[in-house]
């Protein structure tokens, strides 16, 4: 366990020697798995490699209404890489890739930000035993940059070709420069998981790791009570009631033309022109079709299905509120105004917390998560022991053991001074 006083090592300086562009995998592009047949004959050699799997999937975010992944790349020791069709084989995808699920639930995966990869491998099936994320390795490493391409020439000193990572991954057939890409995307992690994790046990942070690497394997997301239209973006300028329930509605009919074809919604009406749309309310084909955006062709033939929505907008009963209602404190910004205890110990806990983050180099929001301090902070009554008051309250908010061996002697002190101000 690192010295919390100490800091630990620093982290790793980028290698001083020149950076070798990674253009190709080193044993070719393999051919992507479509069939049962071919499925099944990737699983029987990633069966025969030996040790982790390095693992990456390609999603089509901003092209399709799912987050389903379109590609899945695994990779192992002894076995080479293989690249699989999970969507263009029909039946159910579940059972067809079952023999995979099966090969890579018998040792640890390697991934690079693997919350993003986990939700779309679990909705086929594919779920890990173990996992080791490179991407959270870095930030508790200290490193200011985590991207994958960054941190692969800062520790491997291999320049990673990258450029389609936010493309239409549904299209078929992929390109095979699409290909390339995937394919060099686990061609290098293996290396680059045992280069972060010597960095880690230098600096102390191995148990860290591990400890966080439990946790989101395990850990599943709680549903958000907030309303999704809320995060349309510009809803800001909703003045009224009114225009806020026209939000609503544009964006329910938006997002349930978009479920249906599984297109992105912002392809079926950017959110610019639903605010746009809210606030001038418009009432006739013409009115809408004035409105930017709308005068399009497409949007002309859909111009009925967005009168529609305005329509009952203007003529449902109890229109939203345009403040969303809270489930937990106000921001921070009207702490001052409305509970000032609170704003100074919440002044006390980050400046304790940015302190304790600048001397072990890991960012104050792996240390623990900002909003589980600012309900602490809001809902704080002092106590005879705030130590084990605070822990208590930051294990039930999951936080980990080593984040409460950090953090909880931080905050209990600054809970302890704003609460108790020095006098004169």
């Amino acid at each position: 366990m690192i010295d919390a006083d100490s800091g630990g090592a620093e982290p790793a300086e980028a290698p001083e020697t020149a950076v070798t562009p990674l253009l190709a995998p080193a044993d070719g592009v393999p051919s992507l798995s479509v069939t049962e047949a071919d499925i099944e004959a990737a699983a029987d050699r990633l069966a025969s490699g030996r040790g982790p799997f390095a693992v990456d999937a390609e999603r089509a975010s901003g092209f399709r209404y799912s987050n389903r992944a379109y590609l899945v790349q695994i990779r192992r020791q002894g076995a080479g890489t293989v690249l699989i069709d999970p969507v263009n084989h029909g039946g159910d995808p579940r059972q067809t890739l079952a023999p995979i699920a099966e090969v890579l639930a018998t040792d640890e995966w390697v991934l690079h930000a693997a919350d993003q990869d986990l939700p779309c491998l679990a909705d086929v099936g594919i779920t890990p035993t173990k996992i080791y994320d490179t991407e959270l390795a870095g930030r508790l490493a200290g490193y200011d940059r985590v991207n994958l391409a960054t941190m692969v020439e800062r520790l491997l000193g291999l320049g990673l070709k990258k450029g389609h990572g936010a493309a239409d991954w549904s299209k078929r057939p992929l390109p095979q420069e699409w290909l390339n890409y995937a394919a060099l995307d686990v061609e290098v992690l293996l290396d680059l998981r045992d280069a972060v994790a010597a960095v880690l046990d230098e600096q102390g942070k191995t148990q860290w790791a591990a400890q966080e690497f439990d946790y989101l394997c395990s850990y599943v997301a709680a549903p958000t009570r907030r309303d999704r239209w809320r995060r349309t973006s510009g809803i800001h300028k909703i003045r009224d009631r009114r225009a806020m329930a026209a939000v609503r509605e544009l964006w329910t009919a938006r997002d349930q033309i978009a479920r249906r074809r599984d297109i992105a919604p912002g392809r079926i009406l950017p959110d610019s022109a639903i605010i746009n749309a809210a606030i001038a309310d418009p009432k006739t084909v013409e009115e809408l079709t004035a409105l930017p955006i709308f005068g399009g062709s497409r949007q002309r033939r859909s111009a009925q299905v967005w009168l529609d929505a305005l329509a009952r907008a203007r003529s449902g009963a109890n229109p939203p509120e345009v403040s969303e209602p809270s489930n937990g404190p106000p921001p921070a910004s009207r702490w001052a105004k409305r509970k000032p205890e609170a704003a100074a110990r919440l002044e006390a806990a980050r400046a304790g917390l940015a302190e304790l983050a600048e001397r072990v180099k890991v960012p104050t929001e792996n240390l623990i998560t900002p909003e589980v301090v600012r309900r602490l902070c809001w809902d704080w009554e002092p106590v005879d022991d705030a130590a084990a008051a605070v822990d208590a309250f930051l294990r039930d908010a999951q936080a980990r053991p080593w984040q409460r061996e950090l953090v909880v002697p931080v905050l209990a002190d600054a809970l302890d001074k704003s609460g108790h101000p020095a006098t004169d």
